[in-house]
Formats: structure tokens, sequence, C-alpha cells
């Protein structure tokens, strides 16, 4: 199973990466107990990410399960640092956690599998909590984090079908978004039509 998260990350410069991701998850019946548990993460960055060389260099990440649907734009398109987002240090210092989340987990990689372009990493679970009630299901948040991991893939994926893809996400923001999943959205189909077609308009003067 597949978790859709936010990763937090600190280099040797100190500096704190926040980036989308979907940890593996191998033991996924553990993310039903409020208690201490250890789903079993199985981190996949990307050779030459950010991600990759900070967990490569320290070996330690925090997972974020949250709902923000704003932050998984904002992450997705390389517009959230630790500057931006409301974050604090674990006692020790080795760990970024965002002070707004749903739930998360503090993990230590524990082996590294060569397998590019993505290293597989397990992990272990150092420390967790729950910060806030999840807000429940919501068609254009889905949307708006689909539409954050198409933003992530269009050197991957044809220029055609990008946009189908994003066509296909608009009638679910138009029909179930609040205002915060419609701008994460417009912010990401602007960036995604961009990178697809130079001459596409931005949306900003």
């Amino acid at each position: 199973m597949i978790l859709e998260s936010i990763v937090t990350t600190i280099g040797e410069d100190g500096r704190v990466n926040l980036a989308p991701m979907g940890p593996v998850l191998t033991h996924p019946d553990a993310m039903r107990t409020a208690g201490p548990a250890d789903p079993g993460f199985v981190l996949r960055p990307f050779e030459g990410s950010r991600t990759f060389e900070n967990l490569r260099a320290t070996r330690h990440a925090t997972i974020h399960v949250t709902d923000d649907a704003a932050l998984f734009a904002k992450a997705a398109v390389s517009r959230l640092d630790d500057r931006s987002a409301p974050l604090h240090r674990s006692p020790c210092g080795r760990w970024a956690i965002l002070d707004h989340c749903h739930r998360w987990f503090s993990v230590e990689v524990t082996s590294v599998v060569d397998s590019p372009p993505r290293y597989e990493m397990p992990c272990r679970v150092v420390d967790s909590a729950i910060v806030a009630p999840f807000f429940g299901f919501n068609r254009a948040k889905h949307a708006v984090i689909e539409a954050a991991i198409l933003a992530t893939r269009t050197h991957l994926i044809s220029p055609a079908d990008v946009r189908s893809q994003l066509d296909a996400l608009g009638p679910l923001v138009d029909k179930t978004a609040g205002s915060v999943e419609r701008d994460a959205f417009d912010e990401l189909t602007a960036v995604i039509l961009q990178r697809t077609d130079p001459q596409a308009p931005t949306g900003t003067a």
C-alpha cells in the first residue's frame, strides 16, 4: 500500500526540504492504531533529488499524514521550504516536524537498496504523534493530490497525456472544492501547462 504524504528531511547544510512522496507501507494495519506503531515505511526517492541526497547523508526523515491540499500543491512545485512552512525540530535536531498535520512519523533509514532511478529505503519509526483530527474524504482534495503528483511527472509523461489527465481532474474540483482546493488546483494547472507548453500563459502578470 502507498500512502501519499509530505516528507521532510534536513540537509548537511541544516536546511529543511519538504517534498510530496508516497512511501510504501509494508504493515498498513499499524496505521489504524492511535498509539505507537510502525507501519513499515519504505521511502523511494528519485536519484538526484534533494530528498535522496539528504536521506543518503543523514538517514533521517519525517513522514506527515495531512489533508492540506494546498501543502501538497506548493511542495510539488517547489514553492515550500522551511521559511514558509510552520515547523519545528525534534529536541535532538535530527528531524523536522510540521506544526500543522494530522499525524507524523519520524523515521530512520535502516538500509538502502540501489535500484535507479528510484532507491528503496526501508525505515524504522523512532517517534510519532497525532496532532489534529483528520478532515475527511473530499474528491477535490484527492484531485489536487493527483495534480500535484502529475506536476512532478511532466518530464516522464507526454504533454498530451498530461493534459488529458489534468482535464479529467478539473470537474472534481469544479463540483466539490472549497476555495483552498480551487486555488491550489489553479496554481498546479498553471505550472503544469507552463512545463508542458512553454508558450502557455502562466496566469500571473
